[in-house]
Parts: structure tokens; C-alpha cells; sequence
């Protein structure tokens, strides 16, 4: 069978038929959906859980493998073979109940990595304490990078935490015709410049010897702050 042929749908406590580099996806809501749809396209095997038929049936045209179920049912997600594959993603929002016992379901069926979407920081401290190993806040992840987009000139914005960040901005016009090494913004900033992006969109990780030219994008890496503070500049 290939990547493409449709298998039909099980009912609730039927079989998943692929074990061990698949990935289970619990809710697929707006945030589950979207990393089920994400690792679908990247190759991987996915297994979909929703307890709302309705979802079932709209996934079931992009997944291979989705199921309508009570995630909190242990009995259920064993049978389904969820330990088997060692890895789910509980995307369920909404209903903190639910995403906590389901948290724990996985945990006590030895669920080697588990990810789950947190809707506060103290529905995470609950997450991690039922075993969750990564706990994802997107809404606030969401609200720190637009609340930088906004009040920059930078063109996107990402950061791991208050040491590391990366930003793209357009390239400052004293850079044009430069090399990445003649910039100094290290040294003024204590930014580092990894890409740069040409007007045709074309990608290059930056070297000492890279040229910057008109009308490109740079990526530059730091602390929120050094970011910031240089985006501000430019």
C-alpha cells in the first residue's frame, strides 16, 4: 500500500497498523489538525484521535490512520497500539480536563515522548506534573512574536527563549555591497547574521565572505533584546 492509498477508517478501539516512527495526534482542532497535516507532509506515519466524529470524517481525506475515541481510555489507546509508536501530541484546548487525563493516560502506558498544548501556565504545571515531557503555549508564543512584529521593523521573529532569538529584517542599506564579515553588527549589536535572502528568494547561510545585496532580507541571531534593539536600527 502506498503513502497515498486510503485505508477506511476504525472504529473505536480498532488497530492502528503502523508501529514504532509514526506519531500519535490527540484532538485535531485548529492546533492538533495543523502539526497532524505538518508531519503528514513531511513523511510521517500519523495516527489521528478525536472524540467528535465530524473531525474524524474531515481528517480522515488527509490521514491514513484516524479514530474517533475517548483519549482518557487507557484500554483504548492501548489497544490502538499508541505505545507502540512512542510519540503523541495532545493538541486538545479547550477542555483542560480532558488534556490532562489524557496526559496521563499516555504517561502511565510508558509513552516515550509526550507533547502537549497548554492554554495557561498553570494548566502546563498540571501537564508536566501528570508526565508530559514538552509543554507548548502557542497562543502566547503566537502573542509574543506579533507583539515584536508590530513594534519593529522586523519581518518575522522567532525565539526559543531570552537568550536566543532570530529576526529578519530587511537589509540596512550600509550593508548593501558589504560582506557579513565587514557588518560588525557582532560587534555593535552582538547579533550574528546566519542567512541572508536575495530579491529572488533565493537562501544562503551566511559566511565572513558573503555579499549582501540590494534588496535582501538578512536572518540575524540573539537575545530578544539584541534583536530588537537592532531591528530598531535598521
Amino acid at each position: 500500500m502506498s503513502v497515498d492509498d486510503k485505508i477506511p477508517v476504525p472504529a473505536a478501539g480498532g488497530k492502528a497498523p503502523t508501529a514504532g516512527e509514526g506519531v500519535t495526534v490527540i484532538g485535531l482542532g485548529r492546533f492538533g489538525g495543523q502539526v497532524a497535516s505538518t508531519l503528514r507532509a513531511l513523511g510521517h506515519d500519523v495516527l489521528g484521535i478525536d472524540v467528535e466524529p465530524q473531525r474524524v470524517q474531515q481528517w480522515s481525506d488527509v490521514l491514513r490512520h484516524v479514530v474517533q475515541t475517548d483519549s482518557t481510555d487507557e484500554v483504548a489507546l492501548r489497544q490502538l497500539g499508541v505505545p507502540d509508536l512512542g510519540r503523541a501530541v495532545v493538541g486538545i484546548g479547550e477542555n483542560i480536563e480532558a488534556s490532562v487525563l489524557t496526559v496521563l493516560a499516555l504517561a502511565e502506558l510508558g509513552v516515550k515522548e509526550i507533547w502537549a498544548r497548554a492554554s495557561s501556565a498553570k494548566h502546563g504545571k498540571i501537564l508536566s506534573a501528570m508526565g508530559a515531557h514538552h509543554v507548548i503555549y502557542p497562543e502566547a508564543a503566537m502573542g509574543d512574536r506579533v507583539a515584536h512584529l508590530i513594534t519593529t521593523r522586523m519581518l518575522d521573529f522567532i525565539t526559543l527563549d531570552d537568550t536566543f532569538s532570530l529576526a529578519m529584517t530587511r537589509a540596512p542599506q550600509n550593508l548593501v555591497g558589504r560582506t557579513v564579515g565587514q557588518s560588525s553588527l557582532r560587534e555593535k549589536f552582538g547579533v550574528l547574521v546566519v542567512g541572508v535572502k536575495a530579491a529572488d528568494d533565493t537562501f544562503a547561510f551566511a559566511l565572513p565572505e558573503t555579499v549582501v545585496p540590494a534588496d535582501s532580507m538578512i536572518v540575524v541571531a540573539g537575545s530578544a533584546q539584541q534583536v530588537q534593539e537592532f531591528a530598531a536600527s535598521t
